[in-house]
C-alpha cells in the first residue's frame, strides 16, 4: 500500500505523536499566564502563521525553491511557528489556574512569594510560578524545578535539601506570603 502524501495527513498530525500517546503534565499557571499564552496563540494563528506563508509564497514566486535561503528561512520560519501553536495548544489545554490565596498560608505552595536563608546566611527571595510563567532572572522558579520542588510543603523554619551539580545545598524558609 502506498503511503499517503504529506499534504493528505490531517492539520492536527504532529511528528511527535508518532511514539505512542502522550501523557501531557499540568501547566500550573495564573489567570493572567493563561490569558498571555491565549493571546500569543491567537496572534501566531491569525497573524503570524500567515505572513510566514505569505513569505514563503513570495520568495518562492522570486528565485523558485533550489538554493534559495529566503525561502529555506521562511520554510523554517513557519516550521518554528507550527512547532509553538503545537506547544501552546497542548499547555492551554493541560492548564492548570493557579487559585491565588487559595492556601493556608503555612506551607509553601505555588504561587507564593518566599524568603529562603542559603547555608551561607544569605537571604534569597523567590516566587513559586508554573514552568511556563518561570523566570530565574526575575526570581520566578518554577514548580517543577529542582529547588521548587524541593521547597514545597515546606514551612517556616524547616530546611529544603536541593540537588546541584556542586552536591547539595540547604534552603531555610524564613517567610512565606
Amino acid at each position: 500500500m502506498r503511503e499517503p502524501h504529506r499534504s493528505s495527513l490531517p492539520h492536527c498530525f504532529s511528528p511527535f505523536q508518532l511514539e505512542g500517546p502522550h501523557t501531557a503534565q499540568p501547566s500550573y499557571v495564573s489567570r493572567e499566564g493563561l490569558e498571555r499564552l491565549k493571546s500569543e496563540l491567537e496572534e501566531l494563528r491569525t497573524v503570524l502563521r500567515q505572513e510566514a506563508a505569505d513569505r514563503i509564497q513570495q520568495s518562492r514566486e522570486r528565485g523558485g525553491v533550489e538554493s534559495n535561503a529566503e525561502y529555506e528561512y521562511s520554510k523554517n520560519e513557519l516550521a518554528f511557528i507550527e512547532g509553538r501553536i503545537l506547544t501552546l495548544d497542548s499547555m492551554i489545554n493541560n492548564a492548570v489556574i493557579i487559585q491565588e490565596g487559595s492556601g493556608s498560608g503555612d506551607t509553601v505552595e505555588v504561587e507564593n512569594t518566599i524568603a529562603v536563608k542559603d547555608q551561607d546566611g544569605r537571604s534569597i527571595g523567590y516566587t513559586i510560578v508554573g514552568s511556563t510563567e518561570a523566570d530565574p532572572s526575575q526570581g520566578k522558579i518554577s514548580n517543577v524545578s529542582p529547588i521548587g520542588k524541593s521547597l514545597l510543603g515546606k514551612r517556616i523554619g524547616e530546611i529544603a535539601e536541593v540537588d546541584v551539580p556542586s552536591g547539595k545545598i540547604r534552603l531555610e524558609v524564613i517567610a512565606i506570603e
